[in-house]
């Protein structure tokens, strides 16, 4: 009954079948557009040295020693990151161009890598196919009887899609510079070149405002960022090749506005930081002209506070109790972030013909808006299928593409509107100690969608690729694996967790919103994220091999008794 019970639970969720490609011969993810596999490997040693050609500048000096140094803390060795001459180099660098102040959507992000027994050799137009053919390199980077080495190889790469993108919210839970720092890490390892960033809601206002200064302080808890500390973080994620994107949300998701400011809302406080989640009534007042003055001074702050040439203003879910959802606000708002020389983006509820087609509509309601959109001339991004809070397994984000379903009937010059996606970690459940573990590495799987050819489809090779990737990550202080075992030893109370991690291996948190919907205590920003549902794994890899032999059962093709022996350990049951 035991492995009947065991059996039954983790059938229920098999993954589908791959899909018959051939699998993949190098463990890189995402996969380049093309390569080719030699014959023998380049050692990685102490004498390891980089030399650079061509156009330089200062960004790509502290890349070259930003990628010594990951590959020092990967191979264990100290090695130089003085550049030296092309004759004594293992790996040769050479940049066409050097890269713009601002990084812009569309640049020329390609690169190609070649790789002998002798020497390496990358090169690429721009500093950023610098940066990302550099993580191609670390990633092939492989333990051998013979030390460190990179297979011998020729790449060619280049994404799919020019936006690609990771938001993280630090409203409902603020998260430190810091572990956004790593995370921003975590994107460049795997190509991602978008960091939205979002900064306000009902729970919380994060950025320091000068000409508003009662936002942040009277709408965080005392828990917000410096706009030193904005710069500081922009300026890293430049050097990774990442544009930072802003994101406050308006006319709803506001309370926090109006905690310092309730003049600005449609109806009459006081105002208190709202603790629970949800969709509130609170919004700002789309009737007064007061109400643009201030998004006019606020605007522009900002706009000179963050360089990106796109500015987010939310607009989703109004429940039109305060105010019918209503385009003459988005409208107003529109124009005032383009008299600041930015282009607003918003959720796919903004989207009205009265915007100019400049406006990029962000799609969390699936491909038929995002299709929509397109038809009606305006860019998109899609990140319905890519909210990595629902604790979907990587497999069903590695099947959600922008292009499919609604998308794939779009024109030619429609489909040049899909600019691409954006995996989404809203933060009603997660702190600082187990944001790692819901973004990664199941964000590398949205990864590979967004920059890979289409056709890479293989399942089973992604999710070879991605426990390789995993501990790849690891090298960049993420913790996404680091933190399982001292949550399960808080939870047990002891050093000794053997059982709780038998059973915390065989377990998922649950999906979709249950968690919030089962709940016998509502929970709000003060419940303790401490619990065993805190600490699984968002996808059980136990189970998921587990799942892989039942489908070879299944299917008829295990014919011996040991795959059936290793089911029934596996299981923990009596084999008799």
């Amino acid at each position: 009954m035991r492995l009947l019970f065991f059996f039954f639970m983790l059938c229920s969720g098999l993954m589908p079948l791959a899909a018959g490609q051939p699998p993949q011969q190098i463990s890189v993810m995402p996969v380049p557009a093309s390569f080719r596999v030699g014959t023998g490997q380049l050692l990685i040693d102490q004498t390891f040295s980089v030399a650079l050609t061509g156009e330089k500048e200062t960004r790509l000096e502290r890349v070259i020693q930003n990628f010594v140094g990951d590959l020092s803390r990967k191979t264990g060795m100290r090695l130089d990151s003085k550049a030296v001459d092309l004759a004594k180099a293992t790996l040769g660098i050479r940049t066409e161009h050097v890269s713009k102040e601002v990084q812009e959507l569309g640049e020329d992000e390609s690169y190609n890598l070649e790789v002998s027994p002798a020497v390496a050799q990358l090169s690429a137009p721009t500093t950023l196919g610098i940066l990302h053919g550099l993580q191609t390199f670390l990633q092939l980077v492989e333990t051998t009887g013979d030390g460190f080495a990179v297979p011998v190889i020729t790449i060619h790469d280049k994404p799919r899609f020019a936006w690609r993108g990771l938001m993280i919210d630090v409203s409902r839970h603020f998260i430190p510079l810091g572990v956004l720092k790593r995370n921003l890490d975590g994107m460049a390892a795997v190509k991602l070149n978008v960091f939205h960033w979002h900064l306000s809601d009902n729970q919380g206002f994060r950025v320091e405002s000068k000409k508003f200064p009662k936002l942040h302080e009277l709408g965080s808890d005392g828990l917000y960022y410096t706009q030193d500390e904005v710069r500081e973080l922009i300026a890293y994620a430049r050097e990774r090749g990442i544009r930072v994107v802003p994101e406050f949300d308006m006319p709803g998701h506001s309370t926090a506005w109006f905690v310092g400011y309730p003049e600005l809302a449609s109806a009459p406080g006081p105002y208190e930081i709202e603790r629970k989640w949800g969709v509130f009534d609170p919004a700002m007042d789309p009737t007064q002209d007061k109400t643009y003055k201030f998004l006019n001074e606020f605007i522009g702050e900002m706009a000179e506070l963050f360089p990106d040439q796109y500015f987010h203003i939310g607009g989703d879910e109004v429940n039109g109790k305060q105010w019918d959802a209503n385009p003459y606000f988005n409208k107003r708002v529109q124009e005032i972030v383009s008299k600041h020389k930015k282009t607003m983006i918003g959720w796919d509820e903004i989207l009205s013909p009265d915007l100019p087609k400049s406006t990029v509509i962000q799609s969390w309601r699936g491909q038929e808006s995002l299709a929509g959109a397109a038809r009606q001339g305006y860019r998109g991004l899609l990140s319905h299928g890519y909210y990595l809070d629902l604790i979907w397994p990587a497999w069903h984000h590695y099947a959600i593409d922008p292009m499919s379903d609604d998308a794939t009937s779009l024109s030619p010059e429609e489909e040049q509107r899909i600019l691409g996606g954006e995996a989404c970690m809203w933060a009603e459940f997660v702190s600082s100690e187990n944001i790692d573990s819901r973004i990664w590495p199941r964000t590398a799987a949205i990864a590979e969608r967004l920059w890979s050819p289409q056709q890479v489809q293989d399942v089973n090779s992604m999710y070879q690729r991605l426990e390789v990737v995993s501990r790849h990550l690891d090298w960049f202080g993420l913790t996404h694996n680091s933190s399982y075992g001292p949550m399960l030893r808080r939870i047990a109370g002891t050093n000794d967790i053997s059982a709780l991690r038998t059973l915390a291996d065989v377990m998922e948190p649950v999906k979709d919103y249950a968690r919030e919907e089962t709940a016998t205590v509502v929970p709000t920003s003060a419940t303790p994220l401490n619990r065993l549902v805190d600490a699984a794994r968002p996808e059980s890899d136990t189970a998921r091999r587990f799942a892989d032999l039942v489908n070879v059962i299944v299917s008829g093709q295990a014919n011996n008794t040991e795959t059936k022996v290793f089911l029934v350990e596996r299981s923990g049951a009596d084999r008799s």
